[in-house]
């Protein structure tokens, strides 16, 4: 890989809405727009993305990763974040991690007018698997690296 001078992360491209989510669920992340910084850099071992929510938008579905760490850093706006049964509202500055394993379901939801803007940054640890406790999806990781998703008791979606 050949170096490169320092850019502007906005300068990055974004994608708006993009998810392996299947309907209805996709619809849900349609307010958000996510730079894959990490990935712009070649980075493997970690990723990073700065992400704007639109008022109304959420992060992703509550979920829970099992090997797979997690962290944002809030920059722009008061997101709410959903931590299992509670929530907390979140003002710039304020960060939180989300230690793999423990089942504790997590998301970020706009709920304020203005736009939020955070840095996520997550491992890619191998063998992955994504429960979502509110919805009736699970998420698994295949030695490739891509994500299959099927109904929580293993049949296929449709």
């Amino acid at each position: 890989m050949r170096k490169q001078a320092p850019i502007s992360a906005t300068s990055i491209p974004a994608s708006m809405g993009k998810t392996i989510y299947p309907e209805p669920y996709a619809s849900l992340v349609q307010g958000r727009l996510k730079r894959k910084l990490g990935e712009f850099f070649g980075l493997t071992n970690f990723g990073v993305n700065l992400t704007h929510l639109s008022p109304g938008a959420v992060s992703a579905l509550a979920h829970s990763h099992s090997k797979q760490d997690e962290f944002i850093f809030v920059l722009e706006g008061t997101p709410t974040l959903v931590l299992g049964e509670e929530e907390f509202t979140l003002n710039p500055g304020d960060c939180y991690g989300f230690k793999a394993g423990t089942g504790i379901a997590h998301q970020l939801v706009n709920r304020s007018e203005a736009s939020v803007v955070y840095l996520e940054v997550g491992d890619r640890t191998a063998g992955d698997e994504v429960e979502y406790p509110n919805d009736d999806l699970k998420a698994t990781q295949l030695p490739n690296g891509t994500w299959a998703l099927t109904r929580k008791d293993g049949r296929p979606i449709r």
